[in-house]
């Protein structure tokens, strides 16, 4: 009987913070609407044309939780990007930051299934911090710095990667409060 009545606190806590952003920003560009139409409606129009840019990365990233709930298990991604995955995880998880595309924001729902099926903080980290490299930008690069600088730039920031993501792995383990806070937010 505890937990269904906890099941029922949760899920209106839940219900009503999925409600209480979008009633609020129709308040407000409501009273924006009324008190300068012209700005509200160009407002809009910036938030419609926002939510156009992120809408294929976020049903991208939706497809792919789907299909990674349909057919990897935790013990997949134990094995690839788990705790004990060694340098090929950092590999893979490099690998797949640098070639990731769309919105970082995008990718968080899907880190988020990882990371609670087992995939490590510091690949994750790394997964994160690898997307400063943008293959489809290192002609562009070159033809301004370089052929030498873009490579010395790119390898320097695939290794502040895997220090970011060892450091970042460290912190979280030895801070299991913060780690809990942030996660439950």
């Amino acid at each position: 009987m505890n937990k269904e009545k906890s099941k029922s606190i949760t899920w209106k806590k839940r219900t009503i913070r999925l409600i209480l952003f979008p009633v609020l920003m129709l308040m407000v560009y409501g009273f924006l609407f009324a008190v300068m139409p012209e700005k509200a409606i160009a407002a809009f129009k910036s938030s419609e044309k926002i939510f156009l840019n992120i809408i294929i990365p976020l049903g991208f990233v939706f497809i792919l939780l789907v299909a990674f709930n349909l057919f990897l298990k935790p013990a997949h991604i134990v094995k690839f990007f788990g705790k004990k995955s060694g340098i090929k995880g950092i590999m893979l998880s490099s690998a797949a930051g640098i070639i990731s595309m769309g919105p970082v924001y995008a990718w968080y729902p899907l880190l988020k299934e990882l990371r609670e099926k087992g995939a490590a903080n510091s690949l994750i980290a790394i997964f994160i911090n690898s997307r400063a490299v943008k293959p489809f930008l290192l002609p562009v690069m070159i033809s301004y710095f370089g052929l030498r600088y873009v490579i010395v730039l790119t390898v320097v920031t695939v290794a502040g990667t895997i220090v970011a993501g060892y450091i970042t792995a460290q912190i979280a383990s030895h801070s299991p409060l913060i780690v809990k806070d942030f996660a439950t937010m």
